[in-house]
C-alpha cells in the first residue's frame, strides 16, 4: 500500500514546527522507514522526531539506526527519554551499542539504566570482545523437565511477552544446566498432560560464552534455527543468541572484509558520515604501502635494462604480463578468503588447495598463453613490429603467461592461509596487495624466460 505521507512532506512538517501533524504522519510509518529518514536529517531534527514518537515506536526505531546516529540521539535526547530507550531495548542490542563507545561515555550511560538492567549490561560487557557473550541476551524462556505441557504454556503466557523470542523453549535442571531445547510448536500439538521429558531428545546445539562471534555466523548458516543457547564451561545456560543479531553481525563482518579486500582500513562509520580527514587516513595507509611496493617494479625493470635495450619489443608486453598475474592472484585470493569466511575450508586443507590452484594456474595460464601466442603470430602477418624473430617473442609471451598466472594463483591462495596461521586477518592479503606482489615477481619470471629463450639470438 502506498504511503500517505512522503519524506518530503515530513521534512516540511519539521520545518513548519507542526508537531501534531508530524506525530500523526510518523505513526503511520514502520520503524525502519523512520530510521532511514532520521539518518538523513540534521542533528537537531533527529531529536524532534524522537520527541513525538511513542515509547514503543521510539525503541523499535532506535534499534535499527546506525551507531553514529544512536550516539547523537542519546547525547541530545531528554534524560527521561534516553533512559527509557536504554532500559527498554534488548540487552544484546544495548551491549553492542555500548561496546563501541568510549569508556567514559559508557560509564555515564550506565547511570541511566535501572539497577537490574545495569547488572545485565555489566555482565555482558565483561565477556571478551568479539565473543558470543557480547551477542547473547538473557531474555529467554526456561522450563524444567518434570513440568507438564500445560505448565509450560501457562508459563509462556505469563512471562513470554518481554522475552527476545518464544520460538524455542530451553530445558534446564535444578542447577541451571542446559539439557535440551524444544521448539514451541512441539508443545502446541500434544496433550496438556504430557511431561516436558516426553518431548526431549537431548539433541541441541549450543555455544560456549567465550566462543568467537564469527563461529555463530557459520553455525546459524548451517542450521535452520532462530535462536541458539549460550552456556558456560559447566553447561549452565547463560543466554541465547538470536538470528537478528547474527544477521547484523554477518553484514558487519562482510562489510569489513570487503573494505579490507579493497585495501581500505575498516570504516567504523557509514561512508557519508565519516569525517573527510579520517576517511583519507583510512584510505591512504594501504595506498602508500602498495605504492612503495610498486616501486620495486621499477627496480626490477632497471635490473633488466640491458635486455630491454637489446630487445625493445619485450617492453611492449610488460603491462600484459603483470596484469595477467595480478588478476589471477586477485581471483584466487578473493575465492580463498570468502571460502574461509563461510567455513568451506580450513588451514588443514592447505595441501588440497595448493594442488587445486597449481592445476588451475597451469590451465588458466595455458589458455592465456595460447591467446598471447596467437596474438603475436597474427600481428606478424600484417606488421614487422616484432621483427624476424617473432616466433621467439611469441614463445616468451606464452610461457611467461603460464608462469606468471601459476605464480599468481599460488600466491593469492596461499597468502590468506599463511596470515590465518600467523593469527592475522586473512582479508588483509587483499587483492591490491597480491597484485602488487605478483607485479614484481611477474617481471622477474618474464625476463628470466626471455633470457633463456632468446639467449644467443636477440639477447
Amino acid at each position: 500500500m502506498k504511503r500517505k505521507y512522503t519524506n518530503q512532506f515530513v521534512k516540511e512538517l519539521l520545518e513548519s514546527g507542526d508537531q501534531k501533524e508530524l506525530k500523526k504522519a510518523l505513526h503511520s510509518w514502520h520503524s525502519p522507514e523512520i530510521a532511514a529518514l532520521v539518518e538523513t536529517l540534521p542533528d537537531h531534527q533527529k531529536t524532534i522526531v524522537f520527541g513525538v514518537l511513542s515509547s514503543a515506536l521510539a525503541i523499535d526505531t532506535f534499534k535499527v539506526l546506525d551507531h553514529q546516529t544512536q550516539k547523537i540521539l542519546i547525547k541530545d535526547l531528554a534524560f527521561e527519554q534516553a533512559a527509557k530507550i536504554l532500559n527498554e531495548i534488548q540487552p544484546d542490542d544495548r551491549t553492542e551499542f555500548l561496546s563501541e563507545l568510549p569508556s567514559n561515555t559508557v560509564k555515564e550511560l550506565l547511570k541511566l539504566l535501572s539497577e537490574e538492567e545495569r547488572k545485565v549490561t555489566l555482565s555482558l560487557l565483561g565477556y571478551p570482545e568479539h565473543s558470543v557473550g557480547r551477542l547473547m541476551t538473557p531474555d529467554y524462556i526456561a522450563v524444567k523437565e518434570d513440568w507438564t505441557v500445560k505448565h509450560v504454556l501457562d508459563h509462556v503466557r505469563m512471562f513470554g511477552h518481554d522475552k527476545e523470542t518464544i520460538n524455542v523453549i530451553y530445558v534446564i535442571d535444578e542447577k541451571g544446566v542446559l539439557i535440551d531445547d524444544i521448539r514451541i510448536r512441539e508443545f502446541l500439538f500434544v496433550a496438556h498432560e504430557k511431561k516436558v521429558s516426553d518431548l526431549m531428545d537431548h539433541k541441541f546445539i549450543s555455544f560456549f560464552v567465550t566462543d568467537q562471534e564469527e563461529s555463530a555466523i557459520n553455525v546459524f548458516r548451517k542450521n535452520n534455527r532462530v535462536a541458539l543457547p549460550v552456556t558456560d564451561a559447566n553447561g549452565i545456560l547463560l543466554g541465547i543468541i538470536t538470528i537478528d543479531d547474527v544477521l547484523r553481525l554477518a553484514e558487519k563482518e562482510e562489510t569489513e572484509d570487503m573494505q579490507k579486500i579493497g585495501g581500505v582500513e575498516v570504516l567504523e562509520e557509514p561512508y557519508m558520515n565519516i569525517p573527510f580527514l579520517k576517511l583519507m587516513k583510512k584510505r591512504s595507509g594501504w595506498l602508500i604501502v602498495l605504492f612503495v611496493g610498486e616501486m620495486l617494479t621499477a627496480t626490477a625493470m632497471g635490473y633488466f635494462e640491458d635486455e630491454i635495450a637489446k630487445a625493445v619489443v619485450l617492453a611492449l608486453f610488460v603491462p600484459l604480463i603483470i596484469s595477467s598475474g595480478g588478476n589471477s592472484g586477485s581471483q584466487a585470493s578473493t575465492l580463498i578468503i570468502r571460502a574461509m569466511a563461510l567455513g568451506e575450508i580450513t588451514l588443514r586443507d592447505w595441501w588440497r588447495i595448493m594442488k587445486r590452484e597449481i592445476f588451475s594456474g597451469l590451465f588458466l595460464g595455458s589458455v592465456l598463453g595460447i591467446i598471447g601466442f596467437a596474438r603475436v603470430a597474427a600481428w606478424s602477418l600484417f606488421t614487422p613490429i616484432y621483427g624476424p624473430h617473432w616466433m621467439l617473442v611469441a614463445f616468451v609471451v606464452a610461457f611467461s603467461l603460464v608462469g606468471v598466472v601459476l605464480w599468481g594463483t599460488l600466491s593469492g591462495s596461499m597468502l590468506p592461509l599463511i596470515l590465518k596461521k600467523a593469527g592475522a586477518d586473512p582479508a588483509v592479503s587483499s587483492a591490491p596487495f597480491v597484485a602488487t606482489l605478483v607485479d614484481v615477481t611477474g617481471l622477474v619470471i618474464y625476463f628470466t624466460i626471455a633470457m633463456t629463450i632468446m639467449k644467443g639470438v636477440m639477447l
